[in-house]
């Protein structure tokens, strides 16, 4: 069934969905009652009319630094819906990270849930936000105790109703409604200080994405999503919050990090019907817990290498992996990075529904997907509809950068006009960064990234620079790289030894590797602590010579990926 939305706005789609879907259940922790779609409404709504009251106007900042839940979404709406701008901050930042982000986007309202408050209720503003409490939608007052937002996050969902009833009361002032072109978020890609980039993404960028994906992502109402990624990632956001909302669904939202402990029981619960995962959850899942009993005994590791016997096994696996997900799972969406190959061939022999797709923050995300039944091994798909794919100066293989063009292109990086042109080019194209060939039938293929970025365990963008930049800030390092090695960030530093042989002069050759060693270390604790969880160094390790650099100085990364 055709949406028809009459403008790609997340307001009109908001109304909409209300009007076709007004009893359907929409939003709910597992296991709770939920908002229906008329609920999620009137809760938006009386959170516009409120924001509004306190001076948020339209193009005025929003930020929201909370974990998934169902407010996360009304929050959401409710700032894009009048207009405002919503920046969603991924809970795992490091807290300068955080704080960077709120004054640089210069927020003028602070959505913050009760366990994350520590993170920002130190931070300095020349202008202060208003901090908001996620739970119950009330102001948290300076110098709020931990007991008392405590207190505020008790309330929960009664006191969230009071609110709403008490401000639908009031007479009806309707913020100013945004058009396809306003910006409706600002995604904030990185979580290192100073240098995060804010992706500027309007109405049209998002709504039309989801509006695309229906095609691959078949929903509809009765359907049932688990949401077990971050919202603030682009990826969830779009594809888990925005159209669910736009398609009658019921998206349930877990109150623990998703571990197995948690995740298994929710599955069986919710018995989703889709779902969104990263590549990092079903590996550890066929590694883990399905290849090792395939191949446990030689006789069985004999069986598995032979391609017949091995395709009927991982049917039989893929029975139980499907009970696993609750037994009703229709489609299950994988994307945020690259998927192993061997993985992929396990869940195309054990028919599991499972679809790739491609895609970047930049573009709302999604650029490339496939159907389920069209699938091609290792593709990430072709170009979704109103979108265009492109290789840049492919070479004799058809490899080259890709670019991308569409609806789904952001306008521009905030504040940053130097990235920006650097990044879309004079006639609207995206430059990925990724390299890439398209087959004869417009499949995608993705070959590895002529950018540096690394990808982290739930898709989040890891930039290497910035990690080395804060390793060259030890006077023992004359230069370093941070690269990925088994899904783990290992660095490789070449140490100023004249520095060493200054400070330590006395030392034999066995006494200084021990200081050598106790240095990295010691730099390996002081890097982690400045950064996000997700980017922590797991090893450092020595180069004894300087790194081979191009004829500009940089260094040949391509050189060094081995330990």
């Amino acid at each position: 069934m055709a949406e028809n939305l009459s403008t790609h706005t997340l307001r009109c789609l908001l109304e909409t969905s209300a009007e076709r879907y007004a009893a359907h259940p929409a939003l709910s922790w597992v296991g709770q009652e939920p908002l229906s779609f008329k609920d999620l409404y009137d809760s938006a709504r009386a959170l516009s009319l409120w924001l509004a009251d306190q001076g948020v106007g339209f193009g005025d900042t929003v930020a929201i630094l909370a974990e998934n839940g169902p407010h996360w979404g009304v929050a959401y709406f409710a700032v894009t819906a009048m207009g405002a701008v919503a920046v969603p901050i991924l809970t795992e930042f490091h807290p300068e990270a955080i704080q960077y982000i709120l004054r640089h986007s210069e927020a003028k309202v602070v959505f913050v849930s009760e366990k994350l408050y520590s993170k920002i209720e130190d931070a300095e503003f020349d202008q202060a936000p208003l901090f908001v409490n996620l739970e119950t939608f009330l102001p948290i007052e300076q110098g709020a105790t931990r007991d008392r937002l405590r207190e505020l996050k008790s309330a929960g969902l009664q006191q969230f109703r009071k609110f709403r009833e008490t401000v639908l009361r009031l007479p009806p002032t309707p913020p100013k409604e945004p058009a396809e072109d306003d910006v409706a978020a600002i995604i904030y890609t990185s979580g290192t200080t100073g240098y995060s980039k804010g992706v500027v993404l309007t109405h049209k960028n998002i709504v039309s994405n989801a509006e695309a994906i229906r095609c691959f992502f078949e929903l509809g109402p009765g359907d049932r999503i688990l949401s077990v990624l971050p919202m603030p990632h682009t990826y969830e956001c779009t594809i888990g919050l925005i159209l669910p909302m736009l398609r009658g669904c019921h998206v349930h939202y877990l109150d623990k990090p998703p571990t197995a402990r948690v995740l298994l029981p929710a599955l069986a619960q919710v018995k989703p019907t889709g779902i969104l995962i990263v590549p990092l959850l079903i590996e550890k899942i066929f590694r883990n817990a399905i290849l090792p009993k395939l191949t446990k005994t030689g006789l069985r590791r004999f069986l598995y290498s032979c391609s017949p016997i091995r395709r009927i096994l991982h049917r039989l696996a893929g029975k139980k992996l499907r009970q696993t997900f609750g037994g009703k799972l229709r489609v299950c969406a994988i994307g945020g990075a690259a998927l192993a190959p061997d993985v992929e061939l396990f869940l195309r022999e054990a028919d599991f529904p499972y679809l790739v797709g491609y895609g970047l923050t930049e573009a709302a995300p999604l650029c490339a997907a496939s159907r389920l039944e069209n699938t091609r091994y290792l593709s990430t798909g072709y170009a979704l509809q109103g979108v265009s794919l492109r290789i840049d100066s492919p070479d004799e293989n058809g490899e080259g950068e890709v670019l991308v063009k569409g609806p789904n292109v952001m306008r521009e990086y905030y504040k940053s006009p130097g990235s920006t042109l650097e990044t879309l080019t004079e006639d609207g194209w995206l430059r990925t960064g990724d390299l890439g060939k398209i087959d004869a039938d417009g499949y995608l293929y993705i070959k590895g990234r002529s950018k540096n970025l690394i990808l982290g365990p739930s898709g989040e963008n890891i930039y290497p620079e910035e990690v080395e930049a804060i390793i060259g800030q030890s006077p023992y390092v004359l230069e370093s790289i941070v690269l990925q090695h088994e899904g783990r960030l290992i660095a490789k530093v070449h140490l100023n030894q004249a520095r060493l042989d200054e400070e330590f002069p006395n030392l034999d050759e066995e006494a200084m590797q021990e200081k050598r060693t106790c240095i990295l270390e010691a730099l390996r604790t002081e890097v982690n602590s400045r950064v996000s969880s997700f980017i922590r160094i797991q090893r450092i390790l020595i180069q004894p010579e300087p790194f081979e650099k191009t004829p500009t100085q940089k260094i040949k990364r391509y050189l060094y990926t081995g330990l």
